[in-house]
């Protein structure tokens, strides 16, 4: 793959600095700027998803829907006999069976009913959040998206980073393609009292997407303009208001946040039944993490006292992720040793590798799940698969067993 040329304007900076002139940069130039690495951003995501510049899920081998069912290809091969469940499609030699994303659904659905939502319970919400940005933060939150709609479960996906990543990885370009209409905007602004005017289907069979995109940073204005102007208003339970219409229509509700204690960070938390953190095993990435407690439990204590709620805020799980493990790494075992000391039973008994996999597949605005066909080695791809399906299972754990705690869902 060759990458797009240059847009014009490129080689006049390199001229400038070889004459010494160092001219001011404008906000014109910036907006140029902006431009030009839009274009370059559109160029590349049109030749990498060519030609309908959209993405598409992959299709399944009989031998992963059967491991997802818990069965083997013999029973797969058996119950097609009964005409009950999707048969897939035949290859064209006749040798081999593949199967859709939404035909893999019904079957996993049927297999594994007993991890289903129990009727009448309500949507499990799961805050994705760090307060350092390069933590495979929001590669966390789409494939457990991703990997929880393999499993069966309905699920929303909303993302409240004006970066606008998480969206990026759904192939919608923020900047040109996302609305204000796509996104919490209005739910902030209190012009929509219910998210499900945000709620767009996805390419991904099983999972919905709410959007964002750099407009989106006015929601951090808007929430706390409403505190003051409209009495009653609570800046923090905006979007767990907003959601209450919507969890008796997923099962899991994954929202990815941005890097920062932000007015929409504080909503995506105090909306939510549990919170997953990736920490990569690094001693800056580490001593992030220790703010990011330390600053959630001083304002979790603050808006308790301002709430009517007598036993406060509370979550169902807490897991910490040890993500980008780069065993390579010499100081890797020291702080991987300091994470499990501090969060003990909160860290999750699987590490995601830095491995080519998942950093090519990130470049190509894709994850893991997103594979047809791996071209590099075998046994490194199936090292970050073994991963990230290891860490889907330990979430849908948590979220089956928050299910069997209550007989609804408390955010």
């Amino acid at each position: 793959m060759s990458v797009p040329s240059p847009l014009s304007g490129g080689n006049q900076v390199s001229a400038e600095l070889l004459t010494g002139a160092r001219p001011t940069i404008d906000m014109a130039k910036i907006a140029a700027l902006a431009t030009r690495a839009g274009s370059m951003v559109e160029q590349i995501r049109g030749m990498l998803l060519a030609p309908e510049a959209r993405k598409l899920s992959p299709n399944y081998s009989t031998a992963h829907l059967a491991a997802l069912c818990g069965v083997d290809k013999a029973h797969v091969a058996y119950r097609i006999t009964k005409d009950d469940l999707p048969s897939g499609q035949l290859t064209p030699s006749g040798g081999k069976r593949t199967f859709t994303l939404e035909e893999l659904r019904r079957w996993t659905r049927t297999y594994r009913a007993d991890k289903m939502r129990p009727a009448g319970r309500k949507a499990i919400t799961i805050a994705v959040g760090n307060f350092k940005g390069g933590v495979a933060k929001t590669t966390t939150a789409m494939v457990l998206a991703q990997g929880l709609s393999l499993r069966g479960h309905r699920v929303l996906a909303i993302d409240t980073d004006p970066q606008g990543s998480l969206t990026t990885l759904h192939g919608l370009l923020p900047e040109a393609e996302v609305t204000e209409d796509m996104t919490i905007g209005p739910l902030c602004d209190g012009s929509e009292a219910d998210i499900r005017y945000a709620i767009r289907s996805t390419y991904w069979n099983g999972l919905d997407l709410v959007a964002a995109a750099p407009f989106l940073f006015s929601a951090e204005f808007a929430l706390p303009a409403r505190q003051m102007q409209e009495p009653g208003v609570k800046f923090w339970d905006v979007l767990n208001e907003g959601l209450e219409s919507v969890r008796d229509l997923y099962d899991v509700i994954i929202i990815d946040t941005p890097p920062s204690l932000s007015y929409v960070t504080i909503n995506a938390l105090w909306a939510a039944n549990g919170i997953v953190v990736p920490v990569p095993p690094s001693g800056l990435d580490f001593a992030s993490s220790a703010q990011f407690w330390s600053l959630l439990a001083d304002l979790g204590g603050n808006l308790d006292g301002q709430s009517k709620d007598r036993d406060g805020k509370a979550f169902d799980f807490l897991h910490v992720l040890l993500s980008r493990v780069d065993a390579a790494d010499p100081a890797m075992p020291v702080v991987r040793q300091w994470i499990q000391a501090t969060y003990g039973e909160y860290t999750l008994p699987v590490e995601i590798p830095k491995t080519s996999v998942t950093s090519n597949k990130g470049a190509e605005f894709s994850t893991v799940y997103d594979v047809q066909k791996y071209e590099g080695a075998a046994k490194t791809y199936k090292r970050a698969m073994d991963a990230y399906d290891a860490f889907v299972e330990l979430v849908e754990q948590s979220v089956v067993g928050a299910w069997s705690a209550s007989g609804k869902a408390r955010p």
